[in-house]
């Protein structure tokens, strides 16, 4: 389970309306191009001594990935100009991205109260008056107009719970309650003030709203809600609530959700209000709000709202795993680790972490410490295949075919029977199998895979294709192949592949313009290439032929079609010369 959407899993982030922050974010978080070396990890930036010098630094600083340095840079230029509201908004935003809100708070005091995107000034202030016990002023900081009205009102409201006025807090909420946008929200904030006033009965009710409706909710609201009727004594209907969720969710899940959703009822103590104060409060507000940007693509925006709730509430694993997803997809593997290692061993996500730590080792080309950290986690949980299955797709994508083989049958041994989804975990056993020349097994789980998933293009594609190679049952092959073509015909390896079997099938003519068609889709591919090559040469187009082959030995083949290359390319010259002499 991933919070963030990625490679097709269930977005989990929360239920926000994209709308909550964006038009804020979008105008204080405007790219910066630039590209330059920053400073190594656990380095300080060397500060220039000039203004544009330092902006320049900053501007390389935050292409590399270095808010850390960026925000210092950006610091230094602020003092040689400490009116110039553009160096102030930015050197707010890389604080805020650094995790370094209090000194953006003390930078926010200093930015106008509206205009130019300085709203995140003010969601700053608020939070760290939040932080601070300094409830009163947050009413004063936040107006309730502008886009940021939806976080505004819940960042409000938390500050007047935390000042105990529960009333209060619950008729400011209000605000939102007629919004579109805003109505699930209100469900849920509600129940937890509720909650907070010792008012089960009521938050049940805010509780049970909050995840009507014919769509599946996010998890965490369906953890809050659950835990708000476990306090009202309803823990029958929020085991049914978690059921209910796990079935919404299972089709595309791969494990680890289930498992959150089976460990949820022991994160609900009865003894406790589920929010344990007002910054916990206002943290799941900016969560939601963070979820709500991620959506809409500003992530920049949403690392910087996320860090906001993670000042508030350090040790929130929803957050944390969420502000780690948007580390990874910012390419900064490291700083998600750190992210993800904060994230405490006893909370449900811990697992999920730790596997996606596991991963970034493996793009930092850490993969020895990615397998050690692997591999504990296997004799950890010997009934768990999820580390084993991530350790096979990282040796299979290393090439590590035979060593990759094991590691999957030890996997799927463990889910046997396999559930329908499993037919991905066949797919690629059998990929590890046919690459490691043991194509008995391999030929026997993409069949096995077929029979879970009977329309799978990337399985009747691979298991045609590699029949063909082998020249067996081209007729069948070209049929599944086909199949494939119609489910994804913009898929390049897929079109080629019905190209290829024309070829074997001395279907010519056929095979040059399907063949055509796949190069344009993939033109960097050399196997690709070197199949059109040889279909032009069937056909007598041999200086095109030649034209493909030498393509193909430009873009890096693998040592075996290299060989066939030059081979081929060395026959046409020699065929050339012929007709000279």
């Amino acid at each position: 389970m991933r919070i963030l959407p990625r490679r097709g899993r269930v977005s989990l982030a929360g239920q926000a309306s994209s709308v909550l922050l964006c038009a804020i974010l979008m105008t204080a978080c405007a790219g910066e191009g630039g590209a330059s070396p920053a400073p190594a990890a656990g380095q300080r930036a060397v500060l220039g001594h000039t203004l544009s010098g330092n902006y320049l630094a900053a501007r390389h600083a935050q292409a590399a990935n270095s808010d850390a340095a960026a925000a210092d840079f950006l610091l230094a230029a602020l003092a040689k100009s400490p009116d110039d509201l553009f160096l102030l908004q930015r050197a707010h935003n890389a604080l805020l991205s650094d995790g370094r809100v209090a000194e953006a708070a003390k930078l926010a005091q200093r930015m106008p109260a509206s205009g130019h995107g300085n709203d995140l000034g003010a969601i700053t202030r608020a939070v760290d008056a939040i932080k601070s016990g300094r409830y009163p002023e947050v009413a004063s900081i936040l107006k309730a107009d502008g886009a940021n009205q939806l976080l505004a009102v819940l960042l409000r409201t938390w500050a007047l719970q935390g000042a105990g006025k529960s009333d209060q807090a619950l008729a400011a909420l209000k605000a939102i309650k007629g919004e579109e946008a805003g109505a699930s929200l209100y469900h849920l904030h509600a129940a937890l003030l509720h909650d907070a006033a010792g008012r089960k009965t009521e938050a049940a009710a805010e509780a049970r709203a909050a995840v009507a409706g014919d769509g599946v909710p996010p998890v965490r609201t369906v953890q809050l809600a659950g835990a708000i009727l476990v306090r009202a004594g309803a823990a029958a209907e929020a085991e049914a609530l978690y059921r209910r969720a796990g079935e919404g969710y299972g089709a595309e899940d791969t494990g680890s959700l289930a498992e959150l959703l089976q460990a949820l009822p022991a994160t609900a103590n009865p003894a406790k209000p589920v929010m344990a104060s007002a910054a916990d409060g206002a943290a799941e507000a900016l969560f939601q709000a963070s979820g709500a940007l991620a959506q809409k693509e500003v992530r920049d925006g949403a690392l910087m709202v996320g860090k906001l709730g993670l000042y508030l509430k350090p040790n929130f694993p929803f957050l944390q795993m969420f502000v780690g997803e948007l580390l990874d997809a910012a390419g900064r593997p490291a700083d998600a680790n750190l992210v993800y290692a904060g994230i405490d061993r006893t909370s449900p996500l811990s697992w999920q972490a730790r596997l996606a730590r596991a991963e970034n080792l493996n793009r930092m080309d850490r993969f020895a410490d990615a397998e050690k950290e692997l591999r504990a986690m296997a004799a950890e949980r010997p009934d768990d295949p999820h580390a084993l299955l991530l350790l096979g797709d990282m040796l299979r994508q290393r090439e590590r075919f035979v060593e990759a083989v094991p590691v999957y049958d030890q996997a799927i041994a463990l889910k046997e029977p396999l559930p329908q989804r499993y037919w991905r975990v066949l797919y690629a056993r059998g990929i590890a199998l046919e690459r490691a020349k043991l194509w008995p097994r391999a030929e026997a789980d993409f069949v096995r895979a077929l029979e879970m998933e009977p329309d799978q293009p990337l399985v009747l594609n691979y298991l045609g294709y590699s029949w063909v190679e082998q020249g067996e049952r081209l007729e069948e092959a070209q049929d599944m192949i086909r199949r494939a073509v119609e489910l994804r015909p913009n898929d390049g390896f897929i079109v080629d592949s019905l190209g290829w079997v024309y070829y074997r099938l001395g279907k010519k003519a056929e095979a040059v313009v399907q063949l055509e068609r796949a190069v344009e889709l993939q033109p960097e591919d050399p196997v690709i290439n070197d199949h059109l090559g040889d279909a032009y040469w069937a056909v007598g187009r041999q200086r095109e032929a030649n034209f493909q082959w030498r393509a193909a030995l430009g873009l890096d083949p693998e040592p075996e079609l290299k060989a066939e290359l030059e081979r081929k390319l060395q026959g046409v010259i020699r065929e050339a010369n012929a007709v000279r002499q």
